[in-house]
């Protein structure tokens, strides 16, 4: 079943606003930034976002809910559709001023996401998806690749201290060894380029939240891809997330810590 275009085409519509304001910020470097309760930073920039990505999905949909990372959960508590956000993903390259940071939007349905645009203005990039649609990156469908071994594969890894905590950081590392190519590309985009096939498969840190996943699932799935967190469960509210072309995906998820 393909998702209703009246969503994707709203879902873009917020796209463009949040890239009005978000760009305008970073370009002009004027903002505060303070750490939040789990020390993340914030900007006023961020708030600003998902306040115009807000007020473009409540506008054309009232009876959906709304949960974003900067003002948590508004709308009908009891909503079948639920907006996912993510204002900036990469907030620390925003304020660092490394272009690569994007905006994140999703669409739940009955808790499964079928939709998702995420939008980096500072990389002139844009990526999006919906059930049934196929995936895009700027107007062009894309797909995963075809490479079926490691030894060939290029890879994106993000090591943390949660990763650390779990006692996977030596088996990151000799999945870069083993790998091809070995590069971090980060938060979102290393996502995308799965999504597009210029790499392998991604594993992104420990300790992500939902709205750091939910716009993710649908676009690597549409390209064919597969996405689950690092115990192999297709589950955008954990707390990890690997992707891959789907051909390696197994044996990614078997070589990491249970």
């Amino acid at each position: 079943m393909s998702t209703d275009k009246h969503y994707l085409e709203t879902a873009l519509q917020a796209a463009n606003a949040a890239d009005e304001v978000s760009l305008a910020g970073f370009t002009n470097r004027v903002f505060t930034v303070s750490r939040k309760a789990d020390n993340s930073e914030v900007t006023e920039i961020d708030r600003n976002t998902e306040t115009a990505i807000s007020s473009v999905l409540r506008s054309a949909f009232p009876d959906f809910g709304i949960y974003g990372e900067e003002h948590g959960i508004s709308g009908p508590t009891n909503a079948e559709y639920l907006w996912v956000i993510d204002p900036i993903d990469g907030t620390t390259n925003f304020v660092r001023g490394v272009p690569v940071w994007g905006s994140l939007i999703a669409l739940v349905h009955n808790d499964v996401p079928v939709l998702g645009v995420v939008s980096a203005p500072a990389l002139g990039m844009r990526w999006w998806a919906s059930v049934g649609n196929g995936a895009y990156f700027n107007g062009t469908r894309i797909y995963v690749s075809t490479v079926n071994e490691l030894s060939a594969a290029h890879v994106s890894t993000t090591s943390n201290a949660g990763w650390e905590q779990v006692g996977g950081l030596p088996a990151l590392q000799q999945l870069q060894v083993d790998a091809l190519r070995s590069r971090g590309f980060g938060d979102f985009w290393q996502h995308m380029l799965v999504a597009q096939g210029a790499i392998d498969f991604a594993i992104d840190a420990i300790g992500l939240a939902p709205y750091d996943n939910a716009a993710i699932y649908p676009i690597v799935q549409e390209a064919g891809g597969t996405i689950t967190d690092r115990f192999g469960n297709a589950d955008w509210r954990a707390n990890s997330m690997v992707s891959s072309n789907q051909l390696l995906h197994h044996l990614v998820i078997d070589r990491l810590p249970s």
